[in-house]
């Protein structure tokens, strides 16, 4: 089931601006993180195209498609020439990743999405042209490669009958990386994607548009839709004034 066709263009919300491809080409992104998490080590232009380098010499026969299963879903920047609904095996969708700048900050770590190791995975698929591939995917490395959080790797991609259409390149999390949050505790969990905030858009934001994202596909995250609803009432709780000394 195709999905959409090409999308690039900057979403914006409650009056933020948030990662536009024309701040990817601009090659400014890395350095607008830098400068809110100066102590965050970034990978260097050299150590992206090594990586991006690697993924291609691994590149099995066929298309290229990218696995979206978090902002890459309704804020895709790249390029695509097909979109259609995917399902991965293996990896699951979880808010395992600690994020100090983006989405959050050195004193308030924010959370994002990544694939954490077992179970299974609903999202989309994005097919590459093969023309702009290099191109497209340089821009994706910028973009999701800035630090050590994720390791990318080639999955099979599943069609809605469990049938196999092609490979994808998905963002796997690295267990080692200083950023890996896989171990939270579901109450602080909440409270980070509840308070954290960033010069590109605040974590609770990114957990709406996510499950926004998935409901207009007709899919359904149990973590997403639960974890959504705790959300908002720690932001209703936040904003109560406290109550009258007696």
């Amino acid at each position: 089931m195709t999905v959409n066709k090409k999308s690039s263009d900057m979403i914006a919300c409650c009056g933020e601006e948030i990662l536009s491809r024309e701040l990817l080409l601009s090659g400014s992104f890395a350095d607008l993180l830098a400068g809110e998490a100066p102590t965050l080590r970034l990978l260097s232009d050299e150590e992206r195209q090594a990586s991006l380098a690697s993924i291609l010499a691994e590149r099995p026969q066929g298309d290229v498609w990218i696995f979206a299963y978090g902002s890459l879903i309704w804020n895709p920047i790249i390029l695509s020439v097909e979109s259609r609904k995917a399902h991965i095996e293996g990896w699951r969708r979880s808010f395992c990743l600690a994020t100090v700048s983006g989405r959050g900050s050195p004193d308030n770590p924010g959370l994002v999405l990544g694939l954490d190791a077992g179970g299974s995975c609903d999202g989309v698929a994005l097919r590459l042209e093969e023309d702009d591939l290099l191109h497209e995917l340089e821009l994706l490395w910028r973009r999701e490669m800035v630090a050590e959080a994720y390791i990318p790797r080639w999955v099979d991609l599943l069609d809605e009958d469990g049938a196999r259409f092609g490979s994808g390149i998905a963002f796997t999390m690295n267990p080692q990386a200083a950023t890996y949050a896989g171990g939270l505790s579901r109450e602080a969990t909440v409270h980070r994607l509840a308070t954290a905030a960033g010069s590109i858009g605040s974590s609770a934001d990114y957990l709406f548009r996510t499950r926004e994202g998935l409901r207009a596909l007709d899919m359904w995250d149990e973590l997403l839709e639960g974890l959504a609803i705790e959300v908002e009432e720690a932001q209703r709780r936040l904003q109560q004034p406290p109550a009258a000394a007696i």
